[in-house]
C-alpha cells in the first residue's frame, strides 16, 4: 500500500510517501521554493515524493493531511469566546482567512492535489489525522522499538499541547493530553519573542544563548507563569500571556516581571536576555524531566520516543537520557510540523494493517535511513549542472575526493559538502553540510561571522565516528540525528584561568575550553551527531580520513546555508552559497571546486540575500 502524507498551511510544509510501511521519500517544501519555513501547499515536495516512488494517482491508497482543520477551527472559536471581548483585533484578522479558505481545507487540498496530477485530488482517498497523533506516529513507527512510551510536546495542534501515547507492535494509543492554552512550547516561544527572536524559528537561538546566562528568573517563572505538578502536568497563568487574544506572545504585564519591554531584534543582547534564556531553559528541562519520570513509573515502559517542536530541545533530551528512566531514546529527526507529514502517512498505513492483522515494519538502527530521504543527483547530472552555470571543477575518484577534502579541512579551510540524498528535518547530517576543523580556536567565530552571517554566540555541532564518541564525549549511545547534548570528556578539556572564570556573558565566547574548541559550548557541552557506516559511509570515510591526518575523529558540521536561507538542495544551490560566502572548498558528488579557481564574475553577496531568521 502506498500512502502520501502532507503537512501545510502553518510552517515547514512537507510531504512524505510510504510503501508498505517503508519510508520511500520525504522533503520540506522550503528546500525547493527557497523560502525559509515555507507554509504553503507542498506541491514541489509532493511531486518529488511521487517521482521517487514511481507512482501516479492511481497507485495511492490514501492521501493524509497531518491535522484536522475543523477541530482547530473549534479551538479558535472557543478561545475567542472564552476571552471575549479581549482579542477582537486578533479575531477580526483571523476569521476572514478561516472562513474563506481554511474552513474549506478539504476543497483546497483537493484542488492543489489535482493541479499536480490528474486524479490526485480524489476525495475518496483524502484522510485527516489528528496533529499530535501524526507527531506520535512519526516517532514511534520509524523507531526500532517494539514497545515504547511516546511523548509529544509542541505549541499546539488542534487542542493538545502535550500528549503521551503507548506503542505496542503496530498499535499506538494516546492516553494522556494537556490542552491549549496551557503549552510548554508556547511558554518557550513567549521567551523567544521577549528576547527578540522570531517565534517558530528562533527557539534554538534561545537554547544556544542559555549557557551564557544564569537561571536567575526561574523562580519568577515558577511563581508567576506556570504551575507545575510533581507529575509534570502544568497550567499557565494566562494573565501574563497575550497569545490567546492578541497579535503578540506577551504584553507589558509579562515585561513587568522581568524588568522591561521585549527586546527589539535590532537591539544588542544584554546579560539579562542571557539570564532569561537560561531561566526558561531550566524550567523547560524541569517540566520535561517531571513528565518523563512520572510516565516511566506509570507505564513501566523502558523505551522513549519523542516528537513535536519541544523534542528539538536537544539539551533537555540529553538530560532525559542521562536521567536513566529509559534504556533507549529515539527522537524523530523531523520532530516539528514537517515530520507530521510522515507521521500522517504511517498512521494511515498502520490503521489499515491492524484491520488486516498485519505486522509492524522495523529496521536497524531505525527506519529513517539516517534522515536521508530527499533528492539526490547522479554524477553525470552534477557535471552537467555545474558546467551550465560556469563552475570550474575537476572530477575525482572516491579516494582522491576523500583525501583532498580531508587535507582541505586539516589545513583550516571551510568545506561545503553536498552528497547523496538531502536530509529531512532541520539538521544537516553530512549530506548538505558545511564542515571544518574543530581543533581551530578561531573556527567557531569565523564560521558564524564569515560563512553563516549570524550571531557570534551560536554553537556548532560535532560529527564524530560512532565508535569514538565515548573517547571524546560523556556519551556512549547512538545520536545520529544531532538531537542529544552531552559534555566533552574532562580529559579533552582545557583548564580555565582564575581570570577566565570571572568572565560573564559573551565575554566567555573567546575562552578555549577543550581540544576541540569549535564544537565546545561555553558550558563544555556539545550537540553530538554520531556517524554510522550503515547510513552514511562516505561521510564516515571523510571523518576517518581527517582522523588519519590529525588524530581527531571529529568534524564541525553545520547546515549548508546562510542565516535565513533554507539548506541547499540542488548542486546549483550549493554553488550559489559557495560563491556568496567565504567557503573555500566545495565537494559535490565526485566534483571538487576551489574558490580561487572560480570566475570572480560569479561571486554573490549571500550576506544580504536573505532576511534574518
Amino acid at each position: 500500500m502506498l500512502v502520501l502524507g502532507i503537512s501545510a498551511f502553518y510552517h515547514d510544509s512537507a510531504a512524505a510517501i510510504v510503501r508498505d510501511g517503508h519510508i520511500v521519500a520525504a522533503a520540506q517544501e522550503e528546500r525547493f521554493t527557497r523560502k525559509k519555513h515555507d507554509p504553503g501547499f507542498p506541491a514541489s515536495a509532493v511531486s518529488y515524493c511521487l517521482a521517487v516512488a514511481g507512482a501516479n494517482a492511481n497507485d495511492l491508497g490514501a492521501v493524509v493531511f497531518y491535522e484536522k482543520p475543523f477541530l482547530k477551527f473549534e479551538r479558535l472559536l472557543e478561545t475567542y469566546l472564552a476571552f471575549a471581548p479581549r482579542g477582537f483585533a486578533s479575531f477580526r484578522k483571523a476569521m476572514p482567512l478561516w472562513i474563506s479558505e481554511k474552513l474549506f481545507q478539504r476543497d483546497l487540498l483537493l484542488h492543489e492535489l489535482e493541479a499536480i496530477a490528474p486524479g490526485l485530488g480524489d476525495n475518496a482517498k483524502l484522510r485527516f489525522c489528528e496533529h499530535h497523533y501524526s507527531h506520535a506516529a512519526s516517532a514511534y513507527y520509524p523507531s526500532p522499538f517494539q514497545s515504547a512510551l511516546v511523548l509529544t510536546m509542541d505549541g499546539v495542534g488542534e487542542w493538545a499541547t502535550a500528549s503521551a501515547a503507548a506503542g505496542q507492535g503496530n498499535e499506538l494509543k494516546i492516553f494522556k493530553e494537556i490542552h491549549f492554552p496551557h503549552s510548554l512550547g508556547l511558554l518557550y516561544s513567549a521567551f523567544t519573542y521577549y528576547t527578540g527572536f522570531k517565534v517558530n524559528s528562533g527557539e534554538y537561538k534561545v537554547m544556544g544563548l542559555a549557557p551564557y546566562g544564569e537561571p536567575k528568573y526561574a523562580k519568577a517563572i515558577f511563581d508567576n507563569l506556570i504551575d507545575v505538578k510533581p507529575d509534570g502536568s502544568f497550567k499557565l497563568n494566562l494573565d501574563y500571556f497575550s497569545f490567546c487574544t492578541g497579535l503578540t506572545m506577551v504584553d507589558e504585564r509579562f515585561g513587568a516581571i522581568f524588568g522591561g519591554a521585549a527586546r527589539k531584534p535590532s537591539e544588542p543582547l544584554q546579560q539579562r536576555h542571557m539570564d532569561l534564556a537560561a531561566s526558561v531553559q531550566a524550567v523547560t528541562e524541569e517540566v520535561v524531566l517531571r513528565m518523563t519520570r512520572s510516565l516511566a513509573a506509570e507505564t513501566n515502559l523502558r523505551n522513549l520516543c519523542l516528537a513535536g517542536g519541544v523534542a528539538l530541545n536537544c539539551v533537555a533530551n540529553g538530560k532525559v537520557l542521562r536521567d536513566g528512566r529509559f534504556d533507549q531514546i529515539f527522537v524523530q529527526p523531523a520532530a516539528g510540523d514537517a515530520g507530521g507529514a510522515l507521521g500522517a502517512a504511517l498512521a494511515a498505513y498502520y490503521d489499515k494493517e491492524r484491520a488486516k492483522g498485519g505486522k509492524r515494519v522495523t529496521d536497524t538502527p531505525d527506519s529513517m535511513q539516517g534522515a536521508f530521504l530527499g533528492p539526490s543527483y547522479t554524477q553525470p547530472e552534477i557535471e552537467t549542472r555545474l558546467g551550465a552555470i560556469g563552475a570550474v571543477f575537476k572530477c575525482a575518484d572516491d579516494k582522491e575526493l576523500i583525501d583532498e577534502t580531508a587535507n582541505a579541512l586539516a589545513s583550516g579551510q571551510a568545506v561545503g559538502w553536498h552528497q547523496g540524498r538531502m536530509e529531512f528535518g532541520p539538521r544537516a547530517l553530512g549530506n548538505r553540510s558545511i564542515l571544518a576543523d574543530p581543533r581551530s580556536p578561531t573556527m567557531q567565530k569565523a564560521l558564524n561571522l564569515k560563512v553563516k552571517y549570524r550571531e557570534s554566540f551560536r554553537p556548532f555541532a560535532p560529527s564524530v565516528l560512532r565508535e569514538r564518541v565515548a573517547d571524546w564525549f560523556e556519551l556512549d549511545a547512538d545520536s545520529p540525528y544531532m538531537l542529544l547534548v552531552a559534555d566533552v570528556k574532562p580529559a579533552r578539556r582545557l583548564a580555565m584561568t582564575a581570570k577566565e572564570k570571572q568572565l560573564f556573558g559573551i565575554e566567555k565566547l573567546n575562552v578555549l575550553r577543550s581540544k576541540i574548541p569549535a564544537v565546545t559550548h561555553i558550558d563544555y557541552s556539545a550537540r553530538i551527531q554520531t556517524v554510522h557506516a550503515e547510513t552514511n559511509p562516505r561521510f564516515r570515510a571523510l571523518i576517518s580520513g581527517f582522523e588519519q591526518l590529525t588524530g581527531c575523529p571529529v568534524l564541525v558540521n553545520t547546515s549548508f546555508n546562510v542565516r535565513g536561507e533554507p539548506i541547499v538542495c540542488t548542486p546549483e544551490d550549493a554553488f550559489s552559497c559557495f560563491m556568496g560566502t567565504e567557503i573555500d572548498f566545495l565537494a559535490i558528488g565526485n566534483c571538487i571546486l576551489r574558490k580561487n579557481q572560480q570566475n570572480p564574475a560569479l561571486a554573490k553577496d549571500h550576506k544580504s540575500a536573505f532576511d534574518p531568521d
